[in-house]
């Protein structure tokens, strides 16, 4: 009997890649980049179960917890890293962690991924409870390291989620909040930090912006609750503040400068009279 390939494994549209011309490689890469918004809008309802549960946890005192190796899990710690400085949470808050440890975010560790006892091992310390969610991130969805951390969350009556781009795979079996986003073949065989990197950077970016919302950490559309702890963000905070209560640069740098925080300082403002443009 035939062994059945996975999705993420199976034969590339494309053949005779190494024949192609750099224009044509680019364009047909282009032509499959532009399917994975339509496979993530059919996941909507998914990614919605798994953010209201996230967003559940995290207003009642818990984390969310990311868990992944290779691409998968390098996409968990650039999405889990960026959370502070855009919506001031705390750094424990998003927690992100890839099979062979920070040293894999820069080379892959060799065999990191196929032990299925690391991936418990490594949430072990964080003395998880059921307000807790842990996200597995597999795009194969077969990841030892993810799946047998996921088994021991389920045994523990820790909520599980994933996300996906495998049909069929073990993962879904294991998650209480799966999330499913089929690609099909990536360009160039099995190359998933192709499409389904893709894929899976859009579901986070959607999870933990619409999660964030949800705690109240974003007024209008803008980030009220940023650390501005750089010159980019000092300058957007700044903007922000301005345009809010349309004040001029130095009375917004001078609110800044003593509260720190915007949500603090655009507070200050409105005391002092400077009321947001939107409730005069």
């Amino acid at each position: 009997m035939a062994e059945i390939v996975s999705v993420t494994e199976s034969d590339s549209f494309h053949r005779h890649l190494d024949q192609m011309g750099l224009e044509e490689i680019l364009r047909r890469m282009n032509q499959e980049d532009q399917t994975v918004p339509l496979a993530v809008e059919k996941a909507i309802p998914e990614i919605l179960n798994l953010s209201a549960r996230v967003l559940e946890g995290l207003k009642e005192g818990g984390r969310l917890f990311y868990l992944g190796a290779g691409t998968s899990g390098r996409l968990g710690v650039v999405d889990a890293s960026e959370c502070p400085p855009t919506f001031g949470v705390d750094e424990g808050k998003v927690i992100a962690l890839i099979a062979g440890g920070d040293g894999a975010i820069r080379k892959a560790v060799e065999n990191a991924e196929d032990s299925q006892e690391a991936g418990w091992q490594s949430l072990e310390p964080y003395q998880l409870s059921s307000v807790d969610i842990v996200v597995g991130l597999a795009a194969s969805g077969r990841t030892p390291y993810v799946l047998g951390a996921l088994r021991a969350c389920r045994e523990r009556g820790i909520p599980t989620g994933c996300v996906t781009c495998n049909p069929n795979s073990p993962i879904l079996l294991l998650s209480d909040y799966p999330v499913l986003i089929t690609v099909g073949p990536e360009f160039l065989t099995g190359s998933t930090r192709l499409k389904s990197g893709t894929a899976q950077k859009l579901a986070l970016n959607m999870l933990t912006t619409s999660v964030m919302i949800g705690l109240g950490l974003v007024e209008d559309n803008k980030m009220t609750h940023l650390r501005p702890t750089n010159a980019k963000l000092h300058d957007r905070a700044l903007r922000i503040l301005m345009e809010i209560h349309e004040v001029p640069k130095e009375i917004a740098e001078r609110y800044l400068q003593k509260h720190e925080k915007v949500h603090l300082a655009s507070e200050a403002l409105t005391s002092a009279g400077y009321s947001p443009k939107s409730k005069k």
